[in-house]
Formats: C-alpha cells, sequence, structure tokens
C-alpha cells in the first residue's frame, strides 16, 4: 500500500526553501553542488516531488548542512 502524506512534503519543501534562503543559495547552485537536476530542486521546494534519501543526502551536501537539518522543521499535519 502507497501512502502520500502531501502536507508533509510541501512542509520539507518549505523548509528546504528556508534553509536556502538562510545560505544565501539558489536552487541552481544547490543542484550543481548536489549533482543533480536544478528541476528537482525546484520539484521538491514546491512540494511536487518527495525527495528520497538519496536526494535527500544530496541536497544536504548541496547546502553543506547535515541531512537531519532538513527535517528540523515544525509539522501540524
Amino acid at each position: 500500500m502507497k501512502t502520500k502524506n502531501q502536507a508533509y512534503i510541501t512542509a520539507f519543501g518549505q523548509n528546504l526553501k528556508k534553509l536556502l534562503d538562510a545560505k544565501g543559495k539558489t536552487p541552481e547552485e544547490v543542484a550543481a553542488h548536489s549533482n543533480i537536476e536544478t528541476k528537482q530542486v525546484y520539484r521538491v521546494i514546491n512540494g511536487e516531488h518527495a525527495a528520497t534519501l538519496s536526494v535527500v543526502y544530496a541536497l544536504a551536501k548541496g547546502l553543506d548542512i547535515q541531512p537531519k537539518e532538513l527535517f528540523d522543521f515544525v509539522f501540524a499535519g
């Protein structure tokens, strides 16, 4: 059975955007440093794509943070 919590996926993307802003980085810069496609970063930010563990790791690497920081947000879903 597949489950998809769209509200959580959206909250994750909003947190990613907040971290990008805090680091002063663009999605393009993070994609280049993460070795993932820019459009994939935008899809995660916009809640259109649930990030896999490998994408979470790549995003953290591109932001120069620990992966757990991407999950450090309040979710009221």
